[in-house]
């Protein structure tokens, strides 16, 4: 499947003409900002395959890689190159960066069985050519093997890898310097609890030692080449970019390579000082809501409302040309403030009979049918569950697609306490036959097909539970797609097919939807969100081009999940919830007690769901209380997007 899904442009940096030096001014290391993670491997597969044709044919070119779900798509699209007769690794030398310890090369979590199957069995390179740390080295001989390895690492031609969340470059950690070497690492608990997913989510289960190349070696490269993909990443590519050299952020050591890039997509890229703020780089394309993101931006530096924003704060904040192009800078700060109040709504369905001309939904036709789109069986209420709430209220027709089973999120031991309250009940004694399978599983492998669907269906039970703690009919009104891509039994996902599409077609044909609703997140380019999201864009543009006319009258809407909200420059509505709605909406979140407390894969965020998203809304509600707009105790976002 081909399409990809990025968010509509908005105005920004006019980029075409501007001088490299002035784009750049910001970046300590000069980062290049695609649209999304596959244009920007493409890009960096030109400068392999460039660099590998042009190398001297009497030596192996040294080309350094590494492992995880950031290089994934530039691996693809160099196995493509090769087996299209673009490019050979005959006379190329692969040096893999890290590896687990202990760990041995045929065990499917190791980065040695990862690299062999993303890459090189994919492609024509030397069995003898290929270079891994090797994980079952004796515990005896690790330092002189480390010192070994250390020689065949140094002076890469090109090292292209990706960074960490923390800005970890390998497996160096907080606290490596300039000087580390090959060697062998312990990791902290953070880094394990992040591994585990590989490791059937168990931290035990993950290794506690690893073998890393150090930062000295990386640096010894004659050319580096980082990568991130996905919000997750802004953070640290912010601070790797911009930032001052801090040993606990490990890559900002590489600021002093004299030829080192960074190439990321939009929202990795998307707090550096050239988004955030462009008109402090250059000049920009001032479209309506880059004027909104604009003045919400001079808000939060002057720590003011619009109302009382004056010229000197745009002048003396670099907004002259704002000013010069539409100012006065009362009208701007009006105009601003009647656009951003616009999009709080009540109504987010449209406010039947009234004048919708400066509303964010028309108010006809009434009642509208509404699908929610929910890629977890408990997206939909974390995200938008006052929403989902209001839309039942005000009386619509609204149904929610669960596009994914969630298996993979129900840990093994809440299936057990299943069994137990079913015998517990009078009914059969399968227990002890439950607990069999379970015990049978082995780390990294696909789990039984019978222990999981026991798990989606403990999914199917809590989401139907918390439709009709809404007043809706959880057999009309809750449809349970099982899209197969997520069915791998693992944690790595198969491929979006058409047969994807073809599920979603047939539910958006049977509803004929006024609105829809689904998840905007790009966290993680390979994760359920996103393949989620573009198969039902695949889906709607699909109907489109078959000549599904109803569609004419069907709009777009994005929410966002648990951790992040759209910043204000970006919303087209607003919805605003009452203390009680709030309350609705958590008990809605509880319903789902098999994500509560030992969920498989939390993350970082010992949060709790519930409370990640009533923070969430309730600092949106303070934000927009900041910019002078009325106190409202939480507000759910949204951005139309057709």
């Amino acid at each position: 499947m081909s399409k990809h899904f990025t968010l509509p442009y908005d105005g920004g940096l006019i980029e075409k003409g501007l001088p490299s030096g002035i784009l750049h001014s910001y970046e300590k290391i000069v980062t290049e900002i695609f649209p999304e993670s596959r244009p920007a491997s493409q890009a960096i597969a030109d400068i392999i395959v460039d660099s590998i044709n042009s190398a001297p044919a009497d030596r192996l070119f040294k080309l350094g890689v590494t492992t995880g779900r950031t290089p994934v798509s530039l691996y693809n699209e160099l196995a493509r190159r090769c087996a299209a007769g673009k490019v050979s690794f005959k006379n190329v030398s692969i040096v893999s960066i890290d590896e687990y310890y202990p760990a041995h090369g045929d065990e499917m979590q190791s980065r040695n069985y990862k690299l062999h199957e993303a890459l090189i069995n994919k492609v024509d390179v030397l069995k003898e050519n290929v270079h891994i740390p090797d994980g079952s080295v004796p515990q005896d001989r690790i330092s002189d093997y480390c010192a070994e390895y250390d020689v065949i690492a140094r002076d890469m031609d090109l090292l292209v890898i990706g960074i960490g969340e923390q800005g970890q470059v390998g497996f160096n950690e907080a606290g490596s310097t300039e000087k580390s070497r090959t060697r062998l690492v312990r990791l902290s608990y953070k880094s394990r609890k992040r591994q585990a997913k590989g490791f059937g989510g168990d931290v035990s289960a993950t290794p506690a030692n690893a073998l890393t190349i150090g930062i000295s070696t990386m640096l010894s490269a004659k050319r580096i080449i980082l990568m991130a993909w996905g919000e997750a990443k802004a953070e640290a590519v912010k601070a790797i970019a911009e930032g001052e050299i801090d040993k606990a952020i490990p890559a900002t050591l590489l600021q002093v390579h004299d030829n080192v890039s960074f190439y990321v997509d939009e929202t990795a890229g998307e707090l550096l000082t050239r988004v955030v703020a462009p008109w402090l780089v250059g000049p920009c394309d001032w479209t309506k809501k880059f004027i909104r993101k604009a003045v919400v931006w001079l808000c939060g530096t002057v720590g003011k409302p619009i109302l009382k924003l004056t010229e000197k704060d745009y002048l003396d904040n670099s907004l002259g040309e704002l000013l010069d192009k539409y100012g006065p800078f009362d009208k701007i700060n009006i105009d601003v403030f009647n656009d951003l109040q616009h999009t709080i709504t009540g109504w987010p369905g449209g406010k039947p009979g009234a004048d919708d001309s400066t509303r964010p939904v028309s108010a006809a036709p009434y009642p509208k049918t509404v699908l929610i789109f929910s890629p977890h069986p408990d997206d939909d209420v974390i995200s938008m569950g006052g929403t989902f709430i209001r839309l039942v209220s005000q009386g619509h027709n609204v149904h929610v697609a669960y596009e994914t089973s969630g298996d993979a999120a129900v840990h093994d031991d809440v299936v057990l306490q299943h069994m137990d309250c079913t015998f517990q009940l009078g009914y059969a004694d399968e227990f002890a036959r439950v607990k069999a399978i379970v015990d049978s599983k082995r780390p990294g492998e696909p789990e039984p097909r019978e222990l999981l669907e026991m798990k989606a269906a403990i999914r199917r039970s809590e989401a139907r539970g918390a439709v009709r703690s809404f007043g809706l009919d959880a057999d009309h009104n809750a449809h349970f797609l099982n899209l197969p891509f997520y069915e791998s039994g693992g944690i790595k996902k198969l491929p979006r097919t058409q047969v994807d599409v073809d599920i979603i077609k047939a539910l958006l044909k049977e509803l004929h939807p006024h609105m829809v609703f689904m998840a905007g997140d790009l966290a993680d380019p390979h994760g359920t969100h996103r393949v989620c999201t573009e198969a039902a864009m695949e889906a709607l543009e699909q109907l489109k081009a078959e000549g599904e006319t109803w569609l004419e009258d069907t709009h777009v809407w994005l929410y966002r999940g648990a951790w992040m909200e759209w910043e204000l420059g970006r919303v087209d509505m607003a919805v605003p919830l009452s203390p009680a709605e709030m309350i609705l909406k958590r008990h809605a979140i509880f319903r789902h007690l098999s994500q509560k407390d030992i969920v498989p894969f939390p993350g970082d965020d010992p949060r709790e769901f519930w409370q990640r998203a009533e923070e969430r809304t309730q600092n949106t509600a303070r934000l927009y209380d900041g910019l002078g707009m009325a106190e409202y105790q939480a507000i759910e976002v949204f951005l139309k997007l057709c």
